[in-house]
């Protein structure tokens, strides 16, 4: 974080002209001159840059949703990896979202403005930092991305995990407030609309509370969060190259050709040639396979998951469901995760989260039964408990549906060490990536960074 006193940025990534009011003559790239509204704006960019950018794409490699072909791409796909490979990303979360965000409470806060903007402000704080404890282990909280701690101290992986339970429970207070919501267009997610956003917050306590496995807190919070399609928080993009999908801008790129999905594990669960194909009779992934991708596992940017104009999911309604299904499994009982479960596949039966008009004739998401994970069912060929079958579609309903997402490697890692998680060989050597390294920047600069700097493959403290 040494180049906080320099880079106090709004990275803004979308249009200006839907962004910016025309009659705002003022420096859009100084946070302390900028309104808390606009800083606000930078603040959602930052973190749209920090959960879609490179960021989910080295996740994606260590997730087996993704393969590194060539140069750079293919040293993260053969875990060759260095500090230095993560300032940047760092950075994403540190100062181009969390800075912003911070700002916008302390400037909201000064001008009597607490209300919707700050509780706003706190779910964007909440939710970088909580990815990035999930990313990283220790890492600041307290100190992290204020000007005047330029050398931030760590805090312990579950103690920040308690931290930003706090932080979301702090902006819900607010959030319920309904006053002082930010201005017309500089919220790019809800525009103010503070039910949605403490919808969002609820599903953000629920994912945190996965993370660190607390399975019956994250089902009561995901029972308070998002409950339908129009309320997941997505980054919204369109047809324009300043605007579009991350993904896609990547893949059309002059590196798009060092990433693929051919060969990969998500690959081989959903194609109907794969010997490991999850299909049965009330499930048919045709429709989603291509939409998720061309010919033998091109990700699809011309007219699927990553095209241009296609919004990419940062809190989702899949994902809520899917919470729900896992942790009313573990912590409540059987048929309370088999009806969550069933609950997503209606969803999906109706064309869910492909939205860009595939043929809902190549999709079957008929509802599971309990029989169906029984000794001998479909779903449970291998004579193992009706539980644990069930678990182990949930888990892989979760892994093919956060495919690209951060989330797919947070399960992969929470789950690795479970009989009935998704199994995942290494890509080279004999064992599996589990977390970021602290960045080279941090090392240099931040007398305060954990030490000994813990390894590539050394489990964060809640996945040990």
């Amino acid at each position: 974080m040494k180049n906080i006193l320099k880079y106090m940025l709004i990275i803004l990534i979308v249009s200006c002209d839907t962004l910016i009011p025309e009659d705002l003559n003022i420096n859009p790239n100084s946070p302390s001159e900028a309104p808390e509204d606009l800083v606000l704006t930078g603040s959602m960019v930052g973190t749209i840059l920090f959960h879609e950018g490179a960021t989910s794409r080295r996740a994606g490699i260590w997730s087996g949703y993704f393969r590194g072909t060539d140069r750079q791409h293919e040293g993260f796909d053969n875990y060759l990896v260095e500090a230095s490979d993560f300032t940047a990303i760092w950075n994403d979360v540190f100062i181009n979202s969390l800075r912003n965000a911070i700002v916008v409470e302390k400037k909201a806060s000064l001008n009597d403005r607490s209300g919707v903007i700050t509780g706003i402000s706190k779910v964007i704080q909440a939710h970088g930092l909580g990815v990035a404890a999930s990313l990283y282990g220790d890492i600041p909280f307290d100190q992290a991305g204020k000007i005047e701690f330029i050398t931030p101290e760590f805090e312990d992986q579950d103690k920040v995990y308690e931290k930003v339970q706090e932080l979301l429970t702090q902006a819900i207070l607010e959030l319920s407030l309904d006053i002082n919501k930010p201005s017309n267009g500089s919220d790019i997610f809800f525009n103010g609309d503070s039910q949605k956003w403490i919808k969002v917050a609820n599903s953000l306590k629920a994912r945190f509370y996965m993370h660190t496995k607390k399975y019956d807190e994250a089902y009561n919070y995901a029972k308070l969060g998002i409950e339908s399609p129009s309320e997941s928080m997505m980054a919204v993009h369109g047809q324009v190259q300043g605007n579009s999908n991350l993904f896609y801008q990547f893949f059309t790129g002059s590196r798009g050709s060092e990433l693929t999905s051919e060969n990969s594990k998500i690959v081989q669960i959903i194609d109907d040639n794969s010997q490991i194909y999850r299909g049965n009779t009330k499930t048919d992934e045709t429709a989603r396979y291509n939409f998720y991708f061309s010919g033998s596992g091109r990700p699809n940017y011309i007219s699927g998951y990553f095209s241009r104009s296609n919004s990419f999911p940062l809190v989702s309604y899949s994902e809520n469901m899917l919470t729900l299904a896992e942790s009313g499994l573990r912590s409540k009982n059987f048929y309370t995760g088999l009806s969550h479960l069933n609950e997503f596949r209606g969803y999906m039966s109706s064309g869910g989260y492909l939205n860009n008009g595939y043929d809902t004739l190549l999709m079957k998401y008929n509802p599971y039964i309990q029989s169906d994970f029984e000794n001998g069912g479909i779903e449970n060929v291998d004579n193992i408990s009706k539980e644990d079958a069930l678990l182990r579609e949930i888990l892989e309903e979760r892994y093919i549906t956060f495919y690209g997402q951060i989330e797919g490697f947070n399960d992969v890692r929470r789950t690795r060490n479970e009989s009935y998680g998704i199994e995942l060989l290494p890509n080279s050597g004999d064992k599996l990536p589990e977390r970021f390294l602290y960045p080279q920047s941090e090392i240099d600069a931040n007398p305060n960074t954990p030490s000994p700097i813990p390894g590539f493959f050394e489990p964060t403290r809640i996945n040990r």
